[in-house]
This record gives structure tokens, sequence and C-alpha cells, in this order.
């Protein structure tokens, strides 16, 4: 066998399994900088020396400077050798350690830890029905997941809302929302403070995470227009103007039967706000050209589609869905209308009318 390997190409390969392991370390590295508050130290102290940053963290000084060295080999902060000082620049400190700004992506490294956290309870689904459900998952994946789309809702929302059919004007003047499978409600806080004349509801059917996004709602001053309620996708009360999926929909079991009981709560000339991991549609540029799809692709057999196959009917839409089989799913459900409305990077922006 070996004989008719080709080395270089066997060096090739070496090098990205050894890449992808260095980027798993340095993710541990950046959730361990978040959790121990050593970003925030580093932005507010930097540059500063190693006993500096222990002793302005509560750490040990020895291991700070371990990781200290970690993040300067990794590229993530830098180090001079004149007065052995560390420092985070201004860029860095945006993304690791100032959790109000627009970019800071940090703190979603706890869903990367989950991964690790369920290894056992993912290869026991693998081997059996494949059906391990979202509560069944490390507490650290709600947070991480809060944090990983939590950013991009504060910067992008309301360009979003914008690009949906006379929907901005109707929540400008005061409309009912309602923000299905919400989590720890980063979107419901994310519209219930650009559009203070509405009203926003979040349905989760995630008793702890409903508890999680009313102290998230208390802490950003909106309660007085932001309710959030246990409830399933086929499950929730009311009548509204817009009805928001935001990057759960293929994490349901029933995805048609969701947009189908939207489409009987939205008002007559009602909006689907429908927010879904970026993909191509054709399968091989999608593996090819895709540059998030290794991302979602191991976020979807981890989390997404294990968490489908644990409902009824068990669809397992993905995280890699595309547009073409999302329009089939609403087309299914009795819509007549459904665009493109934007896009980004990670996620594309669909709107969907009856």
């Amino acid at each position: 066998m070996t004989a008719h390997v080709d080395e270089a190409r066997l060096e090739e390969y070496m090098r990205r399994i050894l890449g992808y392991m260095t980027g798993s370390a340095v993710c541990y590295g950046i959730w361990l900088g978040d959790e121990l508050g050593l970003y925030r130290v580093l932005a507010e102290e930097g540059p500063a020396r190693p006993d500096e940053i222990a002793a302005k963290a509560g750490c040990n000084p020895r291991l700070v400077r371990e990781w200290l060295d970690g993040q300067a080999a990794s590229g993530l902060i830098s180090y001079d050798a004149d007065d052995d000082s560390y420092d985070l620049s201004g860029e860095a400190a945006m993304i690791l350690a100032d959790d109000t700004s627009p970019v800071f992506t940090a703190r979603a490294m706890n869903a990367v830890g989950a991964f690790y956290a369920d290894f056992d309870t993912l290869t026991a689904a693998f081997r059996g029905t494949g059906a391990l459900g979202w509560a069944d998952h490390s507490p650290r994946l709600f947070e991480g997941t809060e944090w990983m789309f939590r950013s991009g809702y504060r910067l992008y929302l309301p360009d979003w809302i914008a690009a949906l059919d006379g929907v901005q004007a109707k929540l400008a003047a005061g409309a009912r929302v309602a923000d299905v499978g919400c989590g720890h409600g980063a979107s419901v806080i994310a519209m219930a403070s650009a559009f203070p004349n509405s009203r926003v509801w979040g349905f989760d059917f995630h008793q702890p995470s409903i508890a999680t996004a009313r102290k998230r709602a208390e802490e950003a001053g909106v309660t007085a227009r932001a309710t959030f309620e246990a409830a399933p996708a086929n499950g929730y009360p009311g009548s509204f103007d817009l009805i928001c999926f935001f990057d759960c929909l293929h994490d349901m079991g029933d995805p048609v039967g969701a947009a189908r009981y939207a489409r009987e709560h939205l008002e007559p000339d009602g909006t689907v706000l429908l927010v879904e991991p970026f993909a191509l549609d054709d399968h091989v540029a999608n593996l090819t050209a895709n540059p998030v799809a290794p991302l979602f692709f191991h976020a979807s057999f981890a989390v997404c589609a294990p968490n489908s196959l644990s409902q009824p009917v068990g669809a397992a839409l993905g995280a890699q869905a595309g547009e073409a089989r999302l329009r089939k799913v609403f087309e299914e459900a009795g819509y007549t209308r459904f665009r493109r409305a934007a896009e980004t990077p990670l996620n594309l922006i669909l709107e969907a009318r009856p």
C-alpha cells in the first residue's frame, strides 16, 4: 500500500491535519481566555508583563505565561521581547475582549467545547437512532450558540428587516413580532431595541433557554416590549405581522409543519423572516466553494440533524439545506411567495409570504 503513496501529497495532507489540530487547540485557548477574563485584562492593561496580567486576572502566573505564549504564537496577541510584555490590538480586542462589540466571537467557543463534552452521547446517537435532543447537550452549547449568532444579529438585523417588503415601516410604527426558536433571546432583544414601538414575543421549547432570555431582556432594559414563553414551534399563541426563524428551522423535526403553523398565525399581509446558514444549492459546489461549509456540516452532524431526528417527523434538513430545499419546505406549507432578501458570509436571509 505505501509503495503507491505520493509522498508530496502525503506531506500536504499531514500539514492539513496538523493545521486542524492546531485550530482546535487555539479555539480551546480562546475559550479559556474569555472564561478567565484574560483578554479583558490585556485590553485594559496592555502592554503588560505576564505577572501583571496574572495578578489582575487572579490566575496562576506560570500558567498565564504559557497561555500568553500560545496566544502570541497563534498571532492573536503581540509580544515585545525588550520589556517582556504582551499586548492586544484594538481590532483583536473587538473580537476577543469586548462583548458589546458587533464582532465579538470569543464566547462562541463554548459551542466548540460542547462538541467535545458531548462526544460519548453523540457516538451513541451515531450507533443508534441518530437522535440527540437539544436539551441533552452540554449547557455550554446553549451559551456558545447564543454568542455565535448574537454579534451578527446586532450588526445585520436592521439591514435584514429593511430588505423585507414593507416590514421595516410596520415595525417602526408598531407591530407584533414572533421569534420562534428564540434560544437565549439575542434576536428578540435586537429587534426590541431597534423598534421600540413594536412588541416581540420569543418562543422556545427549551425552558432553561427561556429563563436565560428573560435575564438577558432585563439586562438590556427591554422587558416592556420583549416577552418570552416556553412553547414549541407548533404550539405558540397569537397572531403576528412578522414571524421569524433565526438559524433554527433546519433543527426542527417537522420544518414543514412549523412553517405551516406560522402561516396560520400570520396576519393576512404578514411575513416570515427565515435566516438559515449560508449554503450553495449545488452539492459539489457547496463542498468545494463554500468556505463556511466545513463549520456548518460539523455542527450539523453534531447538533442539528440529531435534534431533528429526536422529534416527530425527523426531517433532518441539516445546517446546509440551501435555498432550494427551504423553498420547497415553504411551498409545501402553503406559501405562494419566497425569495432571497439578503445574504452574509454566514447566512441566507429569506422572505416568505402566504
